[in-house]
């Protein structure tokens, strides 16, 4: 979500780095740190963060210790690792982590559970603005260029999941469960329509891309 900070501590660059730019294009500001002592020096000048991302096997302090750190300034945390063993996890999860997820993962996926530890954390910012649009979450609301328009439920549903994951490509059968949820058993053709009516009535012809053979993805 936009402004939201997160901090990411992986010891493996290009990871740290991938992760970060995917974050980056949706709206998240990041910080990132390779050691677990360095990341923890840093914490103790500057702890305003929404969130962490840590890896368990880091150099210095692991993943484990930086939780009780984390806990200290309140920062919710989830565990992005290679150790999948039930073991680490109950560690993780039991020592008061929000989430552990197991390297390798998709993007989308980490997205989503971002969003759902903010919002049970209560640090979900509840406003997105893209483009000439400024989509309130709390009153379900769009404003463009200052102007409300109004969208059927699911097709404001429909635009947040874009407008949250922007200049992301996100599948029609993703869609579906994200919007409609995995219980729908209706065709994919729903999202088209839903698509369709977007562009429409937001002019957003030009920014919701139709992605062949896979699905849409709206860029600035």
């Amino acid at each position: 979500m936009s402004g939201n900070r997160i901090l990411i501590v992986e010891d493996e660059e290009a990871i740290a780095k991938m992760i970060a730019m995917n974050l980056e294009v949706s709206n998240y500001d990041t910080q990132i740190y390779y050691d677990g002592c360095e990341a923890e020096d840093a914490l103790n000048r500057d702890h305003d963060y929404d969130l962490a991302l840590l890896d368990v096997m880091l150099p210095g302090k692991d993943g484990f210790e930086l939780l009780e750190v984390m806990k200290k300034y309140d920062i919710p945390v989830i565990f992005l690792t290679a150790k999948d063993d039930l073991g680490s996890k109950i560690q993780g999860l039991k020592g008061g982590a929000e989430d552990y997820i197991v390297k390798p993962f998709e993007i989308l996926e980490l997205l989503v559970r971002m969003e759902k530890v903010l919002e049970r954390a209560d640090k979900l910012n509840r406003t997105i603005k893209i483009l000439n649009m400024e989509i309130n979450f709390e009153e379900h609301s769009v404003k463009q260029d200052g102007r409300e328009v109004v969208l059927k439920p699911k097709e404001f549903e429909l635009l947040s999941v874009l407008a949250k994951n922007k200049n992301i490509a996100i599948s029609r059968e993703n869609l579906l469960r994200m919007v409609w949820g995995i219980d729908y058993m209706g065709e994919t053709r729903t999202v088209d329509v839903h698509i369709g009516q977007l562009r429409k009535k937001l002019g957003l012809s030009e920014h919701i891309k139709t992605i062949s053979k896979m699905g849409y993805r709206l860029e600035e």
